[in-house]
């Protein structure tokens, strides 16, 4: 981003990010790979290397083996907790104090489950696929408040007595509904929508892009690629998301 077009598509963005009422950010795993977090694919590596995802990330894969499935998901919580949010992540946090300033809406939809919105001090997070900072019960759901990985065993849930697991979508899981159904009237209502850091393939996160173009929102994609998204963008700022959000950021 350093000529004097993509100058002035910076500007641009950061005056409709300014004068915004009611602003909707996406985000993908591109914004925490930054951090240091490996995706979801990326994170079969060593002694993963030999398994698929469908093998780790399955409601089914949990009940074949989930002293396996617990430990490669604890391999990863153990990594997302040894990293701290980077200059997008807070960014974003300070967008939200903005438009909170001014009486406006702000609503960051992640397909992300690292917990590092949070970590950065925002607020209004609608975590799509979930938290690995969380787990709760295979059985019920029964959210746990503590738990340990001391064992290769998962640990067991103090009310109904069945194996805790993370507090993720695996693979033929549907979307916590209402988090879904509220990024999607937030997309439709918002004036301006980012999306930063994704692909636009997984859907159903990829069309609320599309949604709010289609409802007259201004949206701008922050990628470093090209995407689906980029032809019907009204602004498409190629770089990274640490390197783009702070110019776009008071």
């Amino acid at each position: 981003m350093d000529d004097s077009a993509d100058q002035q598509d910076a500007a641009r963005a950061r005056t409709l990010v300014a004068g915004a009422r009611e602003i909707v950010v996406l985000t993908g795993a591109g914004i925490s790979a930054e951090s240091g977090i490996p995706t979801f694919r990326d994170a079969l590596t060593g002694l993963w290397s030999r398994f698929r995802s469908e093998d780790l990330a399955t409601p089914e894969a949990f009940t074949r083996d989930p002293a396996r499935v617990w430990a490669w998901y604890a391999e990863r919580r153990a990594k997302v907790e040894s990293v701290s949010p980077n200059t997008g992540h807070r960014a974003l946090a300070r967008i939200e104090e903005e438009v909170a300033a001014k009486g406006g809406r702000f609503t960051l939809v992640t397909q992300n489950v690292d917990g590092l919105h949070h970590a950065a001090g925002s607020r209004r997070v609608l975590e799509l696929h979930g938290n690995i900072r969380r787990v709760r019960c295979f059985e019920r759901s029964h959210a746990a408040a503590s738990w340990s990985d001391a064992d290769a065993a998962p640990p067991r849930c103090a009310r109904c007595g069945s194996f805790l697991r993370p507090d993720v979508v695996w693979f033929g899981e549907m979307l916590p509904a209402a988090a879904l159904e509220e990024a999607m009237q937030a997309s439709a209502r918002c004036d301006v929508f980012l999306s930063v850091g994704t692909s636009g393939l997984v859907e159903p996160a990829a069309s609320l892009p599309f949604a709010a173009l289609d409802a007259g929102a201004s949206v701008i994609e922050v990628n470093p690629d090209r995407t689906a998204l980029s032809a019907r963008a009204t602004i498409a700022l190629r770089g990274s998301a640490g390197a783009v959000l702070p110019r776009l950021a008071p």
